[in-house]
């Protein structure tokens, strides 16, 4: 206690007690809510009317407190990228899904995500291929992406981007993947 005296023991000069003076003129308290207006008394001879209380608000307790929202998916960066471009930063996993129907390709592809990041894999490639016309690509090539950014998923990965040419360019994704001691849960 003595040292918050000698701490703000200085006092303020007359130049900065006037200038407070001033700026604490204008202060005025600050109200949450109106005042309440007081009603005028009823007349004598009118009886007051019986008023029912409302119901008490419901606490909901057996309902669980709104999730947080999840942590947006990052790009990887270019850093992160070049990394791996020059063998770096190691790609611990790929997975290929040439040739697999949309459903079976899901599957797959959350169960070699959570096998990755069980294995401690930081980066991992996803080979979807182009497609069959280049204008639009392929089912998977759309599709990945969007399982990705899925809430099932947020707790394993962190972003994902195009891989490099050698990698499989635009037929492929790198996919950062959490540290399985650090997912959250969304």
């Amino acid at each position: 206690m003595s040292d918050d005296r000698r701490r703000y023991s200085r006092r303020l000069t007359r130049a900065e007690s006037e200038l407070w003076s001033i700026v604490t003129a204008s202060v005025r308290p600050f109200r949450a809510r109106p005042a309440p207006v007081a009603e005028p008394p009823a007349p004598a001879s009118a009886p007051e009317p019986v008023r029912e209380k409302a119901p008490a608000p419901v606490a909901h307790r057996d309902r669980p407190p709104a999730p947080k929202p999840a942590t947006p998916l990052v790009e990887i960066d270019h850093r992160t990228r070049v990394k791996i471009k020059r063998g770096r930063l190691e790609v611990g996993a790929k997975l290929d899904l040439h040739g697999m129907r949309q459903d079976e390709a899901q599957r797959a592809l959350n169960a070699f995500l959570r096998r990755a990041q069980a294995e401690g894999a930081k980066v991992a490639i996803i080979v979807t291929g182009k497609g069959l016309s280049r204008e639009e690509g392929g089912v998977l090539r759309r599709v990945v992406p969007m399982w990705l950014q899925a809430p099932s998923l947020r707790d394993v990965v962190v972003g994902f981007g195009e891989a490099a040419r050698h990698h499989g360019g635009e037929g492929a994704l790198y996919v950062q993947i959490r540290r399985a001691d650090r997912h959250r849960v969304s």
